[in-house]
């Protein structure tokens, strides 16, 4: 549903490529809606998890998620980011 807030996808979010392709634009998407509702930059976000995921441990992957990650690892967003 927060797709449809992007202003450059529009419509070009209809098309992914390929089903594998909408999984993972579903996927990123989501996480980056997640970062906002938990007031994480998700550029901090995303760089920092990209780096981490290959050493972190399995079992303990809900560390990676945006509300965890900020309480963890991160940092908060700028209001102004926030606010958006």
């Amino acid at each position: 549903r927060t797709i449809g807030r992007l202003p450059a996808g529009g419509r070009n979010w209809l098309s992914a490529g390929s089903m594998r392709g909408g999984r993972a634009a579903a996927v990123v998407f989501s996480l980056a809606e997640s970062c906002r509702l938990a007031s994480v930059d998700p550029v901090d976000y995303f760089a920092d998890v990209l780096v981490r995921v290959g050493t972190h441990p399995a079992a303990r992957v809900k560390d990676l998620l945006p509300e965890n990650w900020a309480r963890l690892f991160g940092r908060k967003a700028e209001p102004e980011f926030a606010t958006r």
